[in-house]
């Protein structure tokens, strides 16, 4: 039995859109001409988005809150006794969004097939990555997978949680600066070719403050438009040099090097991976897997990079604090907090503790960023405008002698 969705008219001409489960396409036109429905469109449910996101961003898939929300009730209702395939049949009758829906009822149908729940998420590679379905594959060989799928939860939530706090971190100083620029060109496109005219009509020698300003006036407006094909040539350059891994692996290497990006950066991208390496480890994944999973949600290439050739230390007999703290990428606290994991057989637990201590160290972070990085902006864009003004208003204090 598969998932099926459709598009059908009923008797008024009206058309009708949904998803129904069935052998083949041929029984699913049965049902619907049974209901009084007129088939248009069949087609088997798939995930038919190319090109697999990392993380937990789907797109036009499960968004996040949906992800949480799905996760959260299948824990509920699997903690409550009920069979898998009834509590995803319940959880695919309570959603509202469509989308979402016919991703859950694909998922029912390779269940009702017999298939275990983390393959039937691998139907849809796009929605669910290889994190979500080897910790569900894992609570299911353990036994545990409500509560599995309760931490899944808080993970997801944790993630979405940092992931907004960084993206705000990122769009008020980014805002404040197009804000500034923009000032800046309307006053010289516009206030500074009015006020040439009258100093035009003086023959004396304006201050130097004047010429410059009078200068890059005349320049923004006849070579303002081959300027900004120029700045929307680079920009798409770069957008589409950082598709190329090379050249992003350069970048984000040099980003990492930054003294207080950087930092930022390591810290996110630790936070991530050992909250990730604690779920795993902690749902029975073998650490040695739960590295390898756990170096796809690092976003950060040279990270992702360094995380990879520790994973091959440890398969060679190393001990994981020593294989990571080699590449030189990670927090001292958090080798010593897995180096202590370690010893004392308790890795997923202070895994957990490393997680939250970078979270805490990454808010501290941007909340210090933030709070210099505002008023930096503005202090600067108040400097560029007293240099406008003070370049008008030097020849209208000095109008006299000029005319004289």
């Amino acid at each position: 039995m598969a998932a099926f969705e459709y598009t059908a008219l009923d008797a008024r001409g009206r058309e009708k859109k949904g998803v129904l489960e069935g052998d083949a396409p041929r029984a699913i036109r049965a049902q619907l001409r049974d209901r009084g429905l007129t088939p248009i469109e069949v087609s088997e449910v798939a995930d038919r988005r190319n090109g697999q996101k990392r993380g937990f961003s789907f797109g036009r898939g499960i968004s996040v809150t949906e992800l949480a929300l799905f996760t959260r009730q299948l824990a509920t209702l699997c903690h409550a006794g009920l069979p898998m395939e009834e509590a995803l049949k319940a959880v695919a009758e309570q959603t509202d969004s469509d989308r979402v829906q016919k991703i859950i009822v694909g998922v029912r149908s390779q269940v009702v097939e017999g298939h275990t729940l983390a393959d039937a998420l691998g139907t849809f590679p796009n929605s669910f990555d290889e994190l979500y379905r080897a910790t569900t594959a894992a609570g299911e060989q353990s036994g545990r997978i409500d509560e599995v799928l309760n931490g899944l939860a808080d993970y997801v939530e944790d993630q979405q949680s940092m992931r907004q706090k960084v993206l705000a971190a990122m769009i008020y100083p980014a805002f404040l600066s197009v804000v500034a620029i923009g000032i800046v060109i309307a006053l010289l496109a516009t206030v500074v070719p009015n006020l040439v005219q009258v100093f035009n009509s003086v023959d004396a020698d304006l201050p130097a403050l004047t010429t410059g300003l009078i200068a890059v006036s005349d320049f923004l407006i006849a070579w303002g438009w081959l300027l900004a094909i120029v700045l929307v040539a680079g920009i798409t350059a770069f957008i589409y040099g950082m598709r190329r891994p090379g050249f992003k692996r350069a970048v984000q290497g040099r980003i990492l090097a930054m003294p207080v990006i950087g930092r930022f950066v390591r810290g996110v991208n630790t936070a991530r991976f050992t909250r990730t390496l604690s779920i795993l480890t902690r749902s029975g994944v073998p650490a040695l897997d739960a590295m390898t999973i756990g170096a796809q949600v690092v976003s950060n290439l040279p990270m992702r990079d360094a995380i990879k050739r520790a994973a091959t230390r440890v398969r060679e007999g190393d001990a994981i604090h020593r294989a990571l703290g080699r590449e030189r990428l990670f927090p001292p606290i958090t080798l010593h907090m897995i180096a202590n994991g370690e010893i004392s057989g308790e890795l997923d637990m202070m895994l957990g503790r490393a997680a939250e201590h970078q979270e805490r160290e990454v808010e501290t972070l941007r909340q210090g960023v933030m709070g210099i990085l505002g008023p930096m902006v503005i202090l600067i864009m108040g400097g560029l405008v007293l240099v406008i003004v003070l370049a008008i208003l030097l020849p209208v204090f000095n109008l006299n002698q000029l005319v004289k």
